[in-house]
């Protein structure tokens, strides 16, 4: 029991400490604790979304407009990525060409210029957030609060299915090597539905029946999502690294606050 215990508080460690810029010392770095640290990645989401909605429901008490609070929703997340850096690098067409090898595609990610392509990349990606953002607190401040917890946590539990088995590192260092294939896939498909099921269940008590289904939607279109980038990110580069992580977080938090704001 003991053990089950050092072995929960060293994955909530490594959840927090490297998904995160929470200051959580990670104690353990073996694929133990990374396997038990990507398990709990949802809760280090959860933690993450409940700033942001307590970010913008501030700004709404205080007396601003939505705008604002969506504004303030979409930047605690985007401040807070910690080691799985969601940086522009993938984002560079030399990186994705096809006629580089994937050595060539992976030393083109480790350069730190950006390129005019990925900063109108990440430029619509922002708005995107902030646009659905608007809407959901422009409905009431619960919608809006709902909408920057959800994607999150939809965020972090897509990084538990990158890491599931079978899916390579690109690199033999850096946190792609640290967790790929450490979650077994029967337990990524658990982690979902609970964590679907959860999401469902508070959007639910929230906002009613049909939140919980708006929500639990949400959640499985942004996995779906993140896979589909996923699996082009594995046969482009190999495997993953930190910035795929990113990419794979950032598509999933916008896809699910695509679905919110669809009726």
């Amino acid at each position: 029991m003991r053990a089950v215990t050092s072995l929960l508080s060293d994955g909530i460690r490594f959840a927090f400490g490297t998904l995160t810029v929470l200051p959580v010392r990670v104690t353990r770095w073996d694929r133990e604790a990374a396997r038990a640290g990507m398990l709990c990645a949802p809760l280090a989401g959860l933690v993450v979304g409940l700033c942001a909605a307590a970010a913008g429901g501030a700004l709404l008490l205080l007396g601003s407009g939505p705008l604002l609070a969506a504004v303030a929703g979409t930047a605690v997340p985007a401040s807070s990525p910690g080691a799985c850096t969601s940086t522009v690098s993938p984002t560079r067409p030399t990186a994705w060409a096809a006629a580089n090898p994937p050595t060539r595609r992976l030393r083109v990610m480790k350069q730190s210029d950006i390129g005019p392509f990925g900063v109108i990349t990440l430029l619509f990606v922002l708005l995107a957030q902030v646009a659905a953002l608007f809407e959901l607190y422009a409905a009431g401040w619960a919608h809006g609060a709902a909408g920057a917890a959800v994607p999150a946590v939809a965020a972090r539990l897509a990084l538990t299915l990158a890491s599931r088995a079978g899916v390579p590192p690109a690199r033999p260092e850096g946190l792609g090597a640290a967790v790929a294939g450490t979650v077994p896939a029967g337990a990524t498909t658990a982690a979902a539905l609970l964590v679907s099921v959860a999401c469902a269940g508070a959007a639910g008590a929230l906002l009613g029946p049909y939140a919980a289904l708006h929500h639990a939607a949400a959640v499985l279109v942004a996995l779906a999502a993140a896979h589909l980038l996923l699996r082009h990110c594995v046969r482009r580069f190999g495997g993953v690294t930190g910035d795929v992580f990113g990419g794979v977080a950032e598509t999933a938090a916008t896809a699910a606050l695509v679905v919110l704001v669809l009726k």
